[in-house]
């Protein structure tokens, strides 16, 4: 289904945590000319997300949503539903990407029915995927062998974190996070792990 827009051509790309990339998705919406994006670093579970809103209240009507896929816009079928009634209702469409489809206000009842099939079974297949990490950690821990997710970094290059972090005055910390290869999420989480350790100063 493809629907010929009259306004701006509106990205929205999502990322469930600070450390994941962005750039598979920025590809896939690189051919568009989008006029503009809007990217979220945060889980999928509602849509009490920041970028989500103002991507929402920004479209107009004759503006075109595009979304790499389903599962980026919503995780659950009933979220997925209530935002593209909800642009679609104001005039905007709704073209996912990895789908191939594409949903305005005049969507048959076949495409109704398309959005809610494709959508349950996004829906179905995360829910698959988490239960499969589930029995993998269960086994790993009747093994013995699942200790958790490792640090990404060792107890040596976080005392040379808070080192370098201290030398620097405490400044450009983005520029420190990228040498060590990490998101600044991280890097602050270290450093205030490093706070919390620290021996009390003598009055």
């Amino acid at each position: 289904m493809t629907t010929k827009h009259t306004g701006q051509l509106v990205g929205y790309i999502r990322v469930s945590t600070l450390d994941q990339s962005t750039s598979r998705q920025e590809e896939q919406l690189q051919g568009f000319n989008l006029d503009t994006v809007f990217t979220d670093k945060a889980s999928g579970k509602d849509t009490d997300r920041p970028q989500l809103q103002l991507a929402l209240k920004h479209c107009r009507k004759g503006d075109t949503l595009i979304v790499h896929s389903m599962d980026r816009l919503a995780r659950n079928l009933d979220d997925l539903r209530a935002i593209v009634k909800q642009l679609t209702d104001a005039g905007v469409a709704v073209q996912f990407v990895k789908e191939s489809m594409t949903f305005t206000g005049e969507d048959s009842p076949m495409s109704k029915l398309m959005l809610s099939v494709m959508g349950a079974f996004a829906e179905f297949e995360r829910s698959l995927i988490r239960e499969r990490q589930r029995e993998g950690i269960a086994v790993a821990k009747t093994k013995g062998v699942y200790s958790g997710r490792k640090p990404s970094l060792d107890t040596d290059k976080v005392a040379e974190l808070i080192a370098k972090d201290k030398a620097n005055g405490h400044k450009n910390r983005a520029g420190l996070a990228r040498e060590l290869g990490i998101s600044r999420e991280t890097l602050y989480q270290y450093l205030r792990a490093g706070e919390a350790t620290a021996p009390a100063k003598e009055a």
